[in-house]
């Protein structure tokens, strides 16, 4: 009787710790993931490079001529493939590896990946790259980019498990899915180009100005003194001198990023070819300029100040402009003064010259009249009204700007 009881207390025992042992092992395998894939906007280079990737859907109408247009200017280029799109048109899909072109996992059907559950994001991942392996015999990975650009840290965590290391943004969006002309689709990316540069098109009908717009972007650019290259390229070029990097987080702004590493707005939007600096996205990567053991210098900061020269903190709440008419100044001058590349971005705490004088200046003659500017003014109809003209205007006003006058302003008219 009592060896019987024995044995069943051992039994449960042996059950109680091989159950534990599973159940341990499973919650193990399914909280573990991979490293997050990481979202890249920009590639980590002050080297004057640009990548330009392509996202094909279903139809790829247009892959014939841009593959042409490549070819005849010896660049080559990175694609993002989807199942559909490979199913329906495998022979262009071949054409794109065969021409030596970069390739990259862009989903099966084009889904919202933030709005589906995990196990269907891996299933697109997978019959996505099974498909493309099938008909071309390269894989996809690391590279992934999300449809619509949609993400978050859930999906960069299931997109890093499924061994795509990398997900890929863009730096300059050409909207030619629009149908946009192919001068526009130039036109954005010559004025937002800087190094590094991800840019964003398609191969697909809809995207009519692209196969016309990618010669001439590729001659300007190169006259630019750009040079071409694939993402797997961008990604092995030796990242920029002393830069670190940060990952956005949710409530972080470019300002709070600037303050907590002792850098500015406009060295982290200059360094990530930021157009926007209200617009930064919960993790994105950004590229942190160098900095030494002391605060970082503004980007073109000013001469120190005079002993006679008249500065001020900015506080909360201030703009240029305010600060303008507090101290019976211009925007023009204050710009001019401190070397300040965007009038629009100026940080708590920074340090303002409102002036350099050393003595009050010379009052106007007695025949000096003034004249409070109006709405609708010109310098040139206040010149013409007054028999004078735009260059007295601007001499006895010391305007930096004759364009820039402001209503409520006060000029000598001579």
């Amino acid at each position: 009787m009592y060896r019987k009881r024995s044995r069943s207390l051992i039994g449960r025992f042996i059950l109680l710790v091989v159950g534990l042992l599973l159940a341990f092992s499973t919650l193990s395998v399914s909280s573990a993931f991979a490293a997050p894939a990481r979202s890249i906007s920009r590639g980590n280079t002050t080297e004057k490079v640009v990548a330009l990737t392509f996202d094909d859907g279903a139809d790829g109408t247009n892959i014939t001529p841009i593959l042409n247009t490549l070819s005849s200017h010896n660049v080559k280029a990175t694609f993002f493939l989807t199942g559909q799109g490979t199913a329906n048109h495998p022979q262009r899909i071949r054409d794109i590896v065969n021409r030596g072109h970069d390739i990259g996992n862009h989903s099966y059907s084009h889904p919202d990946f933030t709005k589906i559950s995990s196990s269907e994001i891996r299933s697109q991942l997978q019959r996505t790259e099974s498909l493309i392996q099938s008909v071309t015999g390269r894989t996809t990975k690391p590279f992934f980019r999300p449809p619509y650009g949609a993400y978050n840290s859930t999906v960069l965590n299931y997109v890093g498990d499924a061994g795509y290391t990398y997900s890929f943004m863009w730096t300059i969006d050409t909207v030619d899915w629009t149908g946009n002309s192919s001068s526009d689709i130039v036109n954005r990316v010559m004025r937002n180009i800087t190094p590094g540069a991800i840019i964003l098109m398609h191969t697909g009908a809809g995207a009519s100005g692209t196969p016309q717009a990618i010669g001439t972007m590729i001659t300007r650019l190169k006259n630019s003194g750009y040079r071409f290259v694939t993402l797997s390229q961008l990604m092995n070029l030796s990242p920029t001198p002393t830069g670190r990097q940060y990952t956005v987080r949710s409530g972080d702004t470019l300002y709070s990023i600037a303050l907590r590493h002792g850098t500015t707005v406009q060295r982290l939007a200059s360094a990530n070819g930021i157009i926007n600096p209200n617009l930064i996205r919960v993790g994105q990567v950004l590229i942190i300029p160098g900095t030494s053991s002391s605060p970082a210098p503004s980007p073109s900061p000013s001469p120190s100040p005079t002993p006679s020269a008249q500065t001020y903190v900015v506080r909360a709440g201030d703009t240029l402009y305010s600060i303008a008419r507090r101290y019976n100044t211009t925007v023009q001058r204050l710009v001019s003064l401190n070397s300040l590349s965007n009038p629009n971005l100026i940080r708590v705490g920074q340090r303002l010259t409102i002036s350099r004088t050393t003595s009050t200046p010379t009052p106007p003659p007695t025949t000096t009249q003034r004249y409070t500017v109006r709405s609708g003014d010109t310098l040139y109809s206040i010149a013409r009204r007054y028999n004078t003209t735009v260059q007295r205007l601007v001499s006895a006003n010391r305007l930096s700007n004759p364009n820039l006058i402001r209503v409520g302003q006060v000029l000598f008219i001579r």
